[in-house]
């Protein structure tokens, strides 16, 4: 192992925003693992038969207006689950957190893909029970667990696990960030048990703003358009995924706001089942 906590001759990518951000994130990071320890230990004192679990939602949506996301807030603060602090980010990360539970259950095998360890799916799995969690990213050096949630290296769209790891793969607001889609996609359908669910986020608008020129963490933005989202389902059905649900795009406010970079778009969410 280097100084910096790397294995040899593996490339790591370097977190995004610089120095600064990165303390924020660690301390982030702890804070939210350390609630989630003690949380998790006093409702199993409190609630031996469970925790409630989310409200059904659609496992395929768009985020159409700021109140769908401030009902999300709303939801979780009412399951206690720990919120993220860029709140519309709570709308995606409860419906793939209600989408695992409702398909696959407590017992389910997830993998977040792209996970930072301070996001909300793998956390909030953990309180619903699970124990078979892992996240991966090009940003992680050595394995890193917290509350037995495994943290490793690993590039979304070739990783080392076997077929059929999986009963749920999880990716939340990375596939924007220049992700081959099609790899990623054939490399989730691969480690995806039949029966298992793909649940991506990403992010969308029905008439995209121009992002010409803006590039963010290495990469130029990419906002997702109707023929985008079209194009990736079909991509999807290539590679044995089937879409649960509807696909309806349409959205009557732009609920997202990326201060850094001034545009305003929306989230659009999208399940899809291992055939």
């Amino acid at each position: 192992m280097t100084d910096d906590g790397t294995t040899p001759g593996r490339v790591t990518a370097a977190p995004p925003g610089g120095i600064a951000l990165a303390v924020a994130k660690r301390a982030a990071e702890y804070a939210l693992w350390g609630r989630v320890a003690v949380q998790r230990r006093v409702e199993a004192r409190r609630f031996p038969t469970g925790r409630r679990r989310p409200a059904p939602v659609p496992p395929t949506d768009v985020l159409r207006s700021n109140a769908e996301w401030q009902a999300s807030v709303a939801e979780c603060k009412r399951l206690r689950l720990p919120l993220h602090h860029d709140k519309p980010k709570n709308w995606d990360a409860l419906g793939a957190v209600a989408t695992v539970l409702d398909r696959v259950g407590t017992d389910a095998r997830v993998l977040d893909a792209g996970s930072a360890r301070y996001s909300s799916v793998l956390p909030w799995l953990r309180l619903y029970g699970l124990t078979d969690l892992v996240g991966n990213n090009l940003e992680f050096g050595d394995d890193v667990r917290r509350d037995g949630v495994v943290f490793r290296y690993g590039d979304i769209t070739a990783t080392d696990f076997p077929d059929g790891r999986f009963d749920a793969v999880t990716c939340m607001s990375v596939v924007e960030h220049g992700v081959p889609l099609e790899p990623f996609l054939a490399e989730s359908a691969r480690i995806l048990r039949p029966g298992g669910v793909l649940v991506v986020s990403t992010d969308y608008d029905q008439d995209p703003p121009d992002t010409s020129g803006v590039v963010m963490y290495g990469q130029p933005v990419h906002i997702f358009s109707p023929a985008d989202i079209r194009d990736f389902v079909a991509l999807a059905d290539k590679h044995g995924l089937d879409l649960l649900g509807d696909l309806a795009l349409e959205h009557a406010e732009r609920p997202v706001h990326w201060a850094r970079t001034g545009l305003d778009y929306t989230f659009v969410r999208l399940s899809f089942v291992r055939r």
